[in-house]
C-alpha cells in the first residue's frame, strides 16, 4: 500500500542508491538522537543548510576535512543516477580568508536515456582548489557575506560518464543572517559555474553557464541539531556568458544538520524538482538539463 502511494505521488527510488541513502539517513538519525546533546555549542554557518551555503569560514588556524557526496538521479526516460565523493581538505589563512584543495571521485549509471550514452563506470572526476574571502561578519554586520570562487580541472563529464577534457569556475556570493541569535537562520546564495569542455576524441570546443540562487532557513531543535529547508532556482545556459538559453529548474527539499563531540559534524539535503522546463518544450519539469532528485551527505572535523 505504501508503495502504491509513494508510485502515484510521483515519486521514484533513487537509482541503485536508494537503499544505501535509506540506511544513511537512519544512520544519521540515530546519531542525532544519541550524539547532538554532547555537541559543542559554538556556531558555524557554513554547511547548516544543505545545498545552499553559510558565510562562516572557519577562526584563524583552522583545518577541516571533509567528504562529501553528492547523488543525482531521475531524467524523462530511461534510468538515470550519476554520484561523486569530494574528499576536500581546508585551511584558514585569517579570519577573513580560507583556501582548499580537493579531488573527486565520480560513479554513473545510466542506461536507455535519450541523447546519452550507456554507461556504468567510475572514475576520477575532476581536482579543484578553492578561496574564500569574507566581507562582512556576521557578528559584527546586519549580514555576513563571503565570496567565493573556486577553479577546478575535470577529466570527465558530469552527466555522460564519458572522457573529457574541462576547465570551469564556480564564483559565489554566500550571505546569512541570524532572525533569532542561535536559534534561527537564513541564507541567500547566488551563484554562477562557467565550463570550457573538449571531449578527448576528436570534437567541437564546448562552453556551458549556469546561473542560480538559493534560499533557506535552519533552526535549531536542540543543542547542535538543526532542521529546515532550502529552495533552489538554476538556470542553464550554452556559451561561457550566459549566451543562449537552454533550460530552468527550481528545487525544494529539507536539510538537517548535526554538530558531534570532538569537533565532527554531519549534514544532509534532500531537493525534488518541483517545477522546471528545457528550451522548446511544454513539460513542466526539465529533465534534460537537470535531475528529478539530488541529495547531499556530507562528514567532516575541524582541527
Amino acid at each position: 500500500m505504501l508503495g502504491q502511494i509513494w508510485h502515484r505521488a510521483g515519486f521514484r527510488p533513487l537509482g541503485k542508491f536508494w537503499c544505501p541513502t535509506i540506511i544513511a539517513a537512519l544512520g544519521m538519525i540515530a546519531i542525532l538522537c544519541t550524539s547532538s546533546a554532547e555537541a559543542e555549542d559554538k556556531l558555524d554557518s557554513e554547511h547548516l543548510f544543505g545545498f545552499t551555503e553559510g558565510s562562516d569560514i572557519g577562526s584563524k588556524g583552522e583545518r577541516e576535512l571533509k567528504s562529501e557526496t553528492t547523488l543525482r538521479t531521475g531524467k524523462a526516460a530511461g534510468s538515470f543516477t550519476a554520484g561523486t565523493s569530494e574528499a576536500e581538505l581546508k585551511y584558514t589563512l585569517s579570519n577573513n580568508l580560507r583556501i582548499s584543495a580537493g579531488a573527486t571521485l565520480a560513479y554513473f549509471d545510466i542506461n536507455g536515456v535519450p541523447g546519452l550514452g550507456d554507461a556504468n563506470r567510475a572514475a576520477i572526476q575532476s581536482a579543484s582548489f578553492s578561496a574564500r574571502f569574507r566581507l562582512l561578519d556576521r557578528d559584527k554586520a546586519p549580514v555576513g557575506m563571503t565570496f567565493s570562487v573556486e577553479p577546478h580541472w575535470g577529466f570527465v563529464d558530469e552527466t555522460k560518464g564519458i572522457r573529457i577534457g574541462h576547465f570551469g569556475t564556480e564564483a559565489a556570493i554566500l550571505m546569512d543572517r541570524e532572525l533569532i541569535p542561535g536559534r534561527l537562520l537564513a541564507a541567500l546564495n547566488i551563484q554562477f559555474e562557467n565550463d570550457r569542455v573538449r571531449s578527448v576524441e576528436p570534437g567541437a570546443l564546448q562552453h556551458e553557464s549556469i546561473l542560480g540562487t538559493g534560499l533557506a532557513l535552519t533552526a535549531q531543535m536542540r543543542s547542535g541539531l538543526w532542521f529546515g529547508g532550502e529552495v533552489r532556482y538554476l538556470r542553464s545556459y550554452e556559451g561561457a556568458a550566459l549566451n543562449v538559453f537552454s533550460g530552468q529548474a527550481v528545487y525544494f527539499g529539507p536539510t538537517a544538520f548535526v554538530a558531534l563531540p570532538n569537533n565532527y559534524w554531519l549534514s544532509a539535503a534532500l531537493n525534488f524538482q518541483v517545477w522546471g522546463r528545457a528550451a522548446g518544450s511544454a513539460d513542466s519539469l526539465d529533465l534534460t538539463n537537470f535531475e528529478r532528485y539530488q541529495a547531499k551527505l556530507r562528514v567532516g572535523f575541524s582541527f
